[in-house]
């Protein structure tokens, strides 16, 4: 049984990875195009589809025959160190992909280490406030805890990351010219991109995470340890010890979100990263460039889960006896279950927001969002535009009215079917092997390969299979939407696996059914809805990221991201184009949050 399980980590992962590479390798073929056809009208416009120059491109570049006979000769170079000739450059595919993975790796990095910082600061005086000894709730200090673990996630959760990066160039480069505006030339390079990507990411982890850190404060050891009168400092200790070992997968997966966000941050500060590279690989179908950027998202996101994977182990509790000092038992809460019974509740959402939100939509409505008025055109707001109007003189209010209907309907459809497919797919993978045993997280597996293509990557080869559109973008966003809820349910269904209460209801005869029924799925839904809620708006991100790269839906439409996209050009004029759309995704955050509930610590 070992030894299958041994064998079955590398063959899943490297299955995974040779799918994807394939997906890559067959998109000329998806498209119905000859790969030699397609680069020789890129390389030479002039000599349009002569058959006889086709033949002879074909030669010289010794384009395969078929998707697989790509993969396999591809895989088999690479594997002896040589990454190919790009096909529309003619450069080796090393010296281009290596300068750009770094440059964006270290983006990536610094954007991490941003919203590590962020999330740790929103989330402390949650968990100082829940492990004190007054767990009064009332109190100013428990209302700015609950603030910050809540709405305040919520909105940098929300934050179009190039409306945050084109505001820090007007602010910090064009107004007080304090950092660099285009580039990468040095540290103070990475500084606005950084925080441009991670107060959003930070936003993110920490919204994940208040699930996490809510749950832990409700367990009966942390009650009894408050009520004891002994040192709180171990308590806190042991609530940090498990908001990390659940918080580092996650960190993972949102570091990746971040590489997949940088595409458009790096095509805003024009910094020749990995993401600006693929981006111009896919448009142009240069295959062994693109295929060579996935190879490193990939490698790179495999070590990082597998570091994420040993924190875990590390510091997971598998049952009371590995706590020290709890005078209750740390592992009969687990996950947020009240020995094994206790559900997660989901806090009474409030009806003063979402009420004045739709009273504001349904008087768009009834505006006239679609005629154009170029007299009006960029009219600020006033008496005959009350939200102003955009470069052709549309009313933005009608506009955005529309618009967040369906981004927030499309929004919806992807985080419910993302939601369905994470939970079964992470259920299944955390519960996967012997109780106790580490299973699903002992090793990478396809979930981890999965969560290493960033969202813009995977945006980008399905525009190129399917064409640029809103239909091609929801594709793509869902391709990546259900793999973090998936990791999430992973690491969840695995800390209830290893709780001592479970080992004893196998102990005592539970069949499986009853496992998962009784204890794990009670255990597992309810942070998975609430983050599945946290993901509704990054959904509605992830289209406007795309329709800001001129994938996802055409400009004229009334739609989030394409008015955002739009908007952008216009920031330092006419900012209201931008205020609407992104001022709508943050209070959908803020709505979508939870954080108006009542504060179970105490």
């Amino acid at each position: 049984m070992g030894h299958n399980r041994w064998w079955g980590t590398p063959l899943r992962t490297g299955g995974t990875f040779l799918a994807l590479l394939l997906a890559v390798a067959a998109l000329p073929w998806l498209r119905g195009e000859d790969p030699a056809a397609t680069v020789l009208r890129v390389r030479f416009r002039a000599r349009g589809d002569d058959p006889e120059a086709v033949a002879a491109l074909r030669r010289e570049l010794d384009l395969p025959s078929s998707p697989l006979a790509g993969v396999l000769t591809w895989v088999r170079d690479a594997l002896h160190g040589d990454l190919g000739t790009g096909w529309v450059s003619g450069q080796p595919v090393g010296g281009l992909v290596g300068p750009a993975l770094v440059t964006s790796l270290t983006l990536a990095g610094t954007a991490l280490l941003v919203a590590v910082l962020v999330a740790g600061s929103l989330l402390t005086p949650a968990i100082r406030q829940g492990t004190s000894g007054a767990g009064d709730r009332r109190t100013v200090r428990a209302r700015w805890a609950r603030l910050l673990s809540g709405q305040v996630p919520a909105a940098l959760a929300a934050l179009p990351e190039v409306v945050v990066a084109v505001a820090g160039v007007l602010l910090f480069a064009v107004t007080w010219r304090l950092l660099p505006v285009f580039g990468w030339n040095g540290v103070s390079s990475g500084v606005l991109p950084g925080l441009a990507l991670g107060l959003p990411a930070g936003g993110l982890l920490a919204r994940m995470l208040s699930a996490t850190v809510e749950q832990t404060l409700t367990e009966p050891w942390v009650r009894a340890w408050r009520a004891s009168g002994l040192d709180l400092r171990p308590m806190r200790r042991a609530v940090l010890r498990r908001v990390v070992a659940v918080g580092t997968p996650q960190a993972v997966v949102v570091g990746m979100s971040i590489v997949g966000s940088s595409v458009a941050v790096e095509k805003v500060f024009s910094i020749p990263g990995a993401g600006t590279l693929a981006l111009d690989a896919v448009l142009a179908e240069d295959l062994p460039v693109v295929q060579a950027v996935l190879a490193g998202f990939v490698v790179t996101g495999l070590v990082a889960a597998a570091l994420a994977a040993a924190v875990h182990r590390g510091l997971a509790v598998p049952d009371a006896e590995r706590t020290v000092g709890a005078p209750a038992h740390l592992g009969a809460g687990r996950a947020g279950v009240d020995g094994g019974r206790r559900k997660p509740r989901l806090p009474p959402p409030g009806f003063l927001g979402p009420g004045l939100l739709l009273a504001v939509l349904a008087a768009g409505l009834l505006r006239d969002g679609t005629g154009t008025d170029l007299s009006a055109r960029l009219a600020a707001p006033g008496a005959a535009h009350p939200l102003g109007a955009d470069a052709v003189g549309h009313d933005q209010w009608g506009r955005l009215a529309e618009g967040t209907l369906l981004t927030v309907s499309l929004a919806a459809a992807i985080s419910v079917a993302a939601l369905v497919v994470g939970a079964l797919v992470g259920t299944a993978a955390g519960l996967g092997g012997d109780v106790g045993r580490g299973g699903a997280m002992s090793g990478p597996g396809a979930l981890d390969v999965l969560a290493t293509v960033p969202s813009n990557l995977a945006g980008l080869l399905v525009a190129a299979a399917l064409g640029p559109g809103l239909r091609g973008a929801c594709l793509a966003v869902l391709l990546v939407a259900w793999i973090p809820l998936a990791v999430h349910a992973r690491t969840l269904a695995s800390e209830v696996r290893s709780a001592g209460y479970v080992r004893a209801a196998v102990l005592a005869g539970a069949g499986p059914g009853r496992l998962l029924r009784v204890h794990v799925l009670p255990a597992v839904l309810g942070p998975l809805l609430r983050h599945a809620l946290v993901r509704l708006p990054a959904a509605a991100l992830g289209i406007a990221g795309l329709s800001f790269l001129g994938l996802g839906a055409d400009p004229d439409q009334p739609e989030l991201g394409a008015m955002l996209a739009a908007g952008v050009g216009y920031l330092g004029a006419a900012p209201w184009l931008v205020l609407g759309p992104a001022g709508v995704l943050v209070v959908l955050a803020v709505l979508t949050s939870g954080g108006r509930g009542r504060d179970r610590s105490g």
